[in-house]
């Protein structure tokens, strides 16, 4: 049951917005046994003015840097988390074509009754 909120600079094209939506969805299923059609995801496109991402821990980013933020249940390993990451910079960089370095990627771990997908109730707790 992950949730997405992905953050970039505006301007760009619907067909990249959707490869980044597309390209997301596809590493979870494959790194985090996401449900098929598991889908909750919002991209945010910022002026110039108000997207900053400066180049701290020995990282070159550019304008086209995307800031990922994905909450997941607490129950995902180290392992499969360092796994989704690599797939994630990998598909991008595939399409729509983002540096590896532009992929800045943060996991949020909540407990299942953090979570109401629907209808006022608590599904997972």
């Amino acid at each position: 049951m992950p949730l997405l909120h992905i953050s970039m600079r505006a301007g760009k094209p619907d067909a990249y917005r959707q490869a980044i939506l597309d390209n997301l969805y596809r590493a979870m299923r494959e790194t985090l046994n996401v449900p098929e059609d598991d889908q909750f995801m919002t991209i945010s496109e910022l002026a110039p003015a108000n997207f900053r991402c400066g180049n701290a821990y020995g990282v070159e980013r550019s304008d086209d840097a995307v800031l990922i933020q994905i909450t997941v249940f607490a129950s995902r390993t180290a392992e499969q988390k360092k796994a989704l990451y690599r797939r994630i910079a990998d598909l991008l960089g595939e399409s729509p074509g983002i540096r590896p370095e532009d992929v800045f990627v943060n996991v949020l771990d909540a407990p299942k009754e953090n979570w109401s997908v629907g209808h006022g109730i608590a599904q997972f707790a």
